[in-house]
């Protein structure tokens, strides 16, 4: 399972440690009490009686796991958690080895570090979903006059619980799970007073909808994201394109990924759909340049835009017309280092190309052959210089270290063209090495 989730700064741990676990009997008499409360005619009038409430509520909901805290370790968990596990074993998931331990009411999981990673309750105090009753309840508070600044605390708090819990869900695989619990993150969020719509977690439901083959809440929640202004840098038009083609609305699709550009025209997750989706259209993926014309009209003089139509005509192996827009890039801002990336890159595939087309000649085409050679040779040769610009004005230090690992392998590939090459292998060899 892809992780590719958003992540949320979440408070070390909202649970209460090392505090004493009541029994469910107790929690449901409390329960009732401030139930009782509320719902009485005069009482309820006020908003107090709601805010314990919901406080009740929020107890009910941390009762099993009182003394569990993310982040600490075996040995402090062991002093915490009062009782030994009824069984140990090791689990993967997701590509990670944990230790899970089985409690008589919850399952804990630890890193190979020793640390306490995540938790499930498997026994909670009460049925139902308490936290979505205390939301309510702390809602009521509010209208009857609750301070906004105690409610606001405590409806943050319960996004804080659900989005932990939706974190553990997905860790478990769980989607359809992970799904509900993200989307009452949000829905939470949203709940005047609150003072912070958690984006994250509006994203993250729309994400594990989609995952879990729900298109139809994915789209509800990604089109929710863009309504709050939020596009995961233009990530969410290329989700809304995968949603629509799921519905086989090509057209939907389309115009996704056409506002996506216009506003993200280096989005890859969007030039690569768009590329896609074109050729299983069965047409000209060269249209898809078109649709950069509206924004190099705003932009005359924006590099990027050139670099991302030489990105396109690369992707569909016009190199021609690719390396004339990386130029245009670089002639629009010669400290531009994106543009002599791409052409760089631009070479590397027409390598990959040439050397595909050489190994399909007939095996008694020499000559031919022979020609293949030399034009491979040509085209690494071509990326040297790009290359070595890019390693020369890049500010970026990851592009620095991509520009200084291609020309160590290029120059490895050419060493016995001469010298020079020898010794640009040994350079970029000694500077990679050292960054490694």
């Amino acid at each position: 399972m892809k992780r590719i989730l958003l992540a949320l700064a979440l408070v070390a741990s909202v649970q209460v440690a090392n505090a004493q676990i009541k029994s469910d009997a107790d929690i449901q008499k409390a329960i009732d009490k401030a139930e009782a409360t509320a719902n009485d005619a005069k009482k309820g009038a006020k908003p107090a009686p709601w805010q314990k409430l919901g406080e009740a509520y929020v107890k009910a909901y941390t009762n099993p796991s009182a003394n569990l805290s993310t982040g600490i370790d075996k040995q402090t968990f062991a002093l915490m958690a009062g009782e030994k596990p009824s069984s140990v074993e090791t689990v993967t998931l997701d590509g990670q080895t944990y230790e899970k331990q089985v409690l008589s009411r919850a399952n804990v999981y630890f890193t190979q570090a020793g640390q306490l990673a995540f938790f499930e309750v498997t026994k909670p105090s009460v049925s139902g979903d308490p936290l979505e009753k205390a939301v309510k309840a702390y809602a009521k508070a509010f209208q009857l006059g609750a301070k906004e600044k105690d409610v606001d605390t405590a409806l943050q708090n319960i996004v804080g619980y659900y989005y932990q819990d939706a974190i553990t869900a997905y860790s478990l695989g769980n989607l359809a799970k992970a799904t509900d619990l993200f989307g009452k993150a949000a829905e939470t969020s949203m709940t005047p007073p609150s003072s912070k719509i958690d984006t994250n977690a509006v994203y993250n439901t729309a994400f594990t909808a989609a995952n879990a083959g729900n298109f139809d809440r994915a789209k509800q929640y990604y089109n929710k994201c863009l309504d709050l202004g939020y596009t995961a840098e233009g990530s969410v038009y290329a989700a809304l394109s995968n949603c629509a083609l799921a519905d086989k609305d090509t057209t939907a699709a389309k115009q996704y990924l056409a506002d996506g550009l216009q506003k993200y025209p280096d989005n890859p997750s969007i030039l690569t759909n768009l590329i896609n989706l074109y050729i299983q259209l069965k047409e000209d993926p060269k249209k898809i340049v078109s649709l950069l014309d509206e924004a190099k009209a705003q932009m005359p003089d924006n590099p990027s835009l050139y670099y991302v139509e030489g990105n396109i005509l690369t992707g569909i192996k016009d190199f021609d017309g690719a390396l004339k827009a990386y130029r245009k890039a670089s002639e629009i801002d010669p400290n531009y280092e994106w543009g002599y990336y791409g052409e760089g890159s631009l070479w590397l595939q027409k390598q990959a190309a040439l050397v595909e087309e050489a190994n399909a000649l007939p095996v008694n085409a020499y000559k031919e052959y022979d020609a293949k050679m030399e034009e491979i040779a040509q085209a690494l040769k071509s990326a040297v210089p790009a290359f070595e610009t890019c390693y020369a004005k890049a500010k970026d230090e990851a592009l620095k270290g991509a520009a200084a690992d291609f020309l160590k392998r290029v120059y490895f590939a050419l060493r016995n063209e001469g010298d020079e090459y020898k010794a640009g292998y040994e350079k970029y060899n000694a500077i990679v090495g050292t960054n490694e």
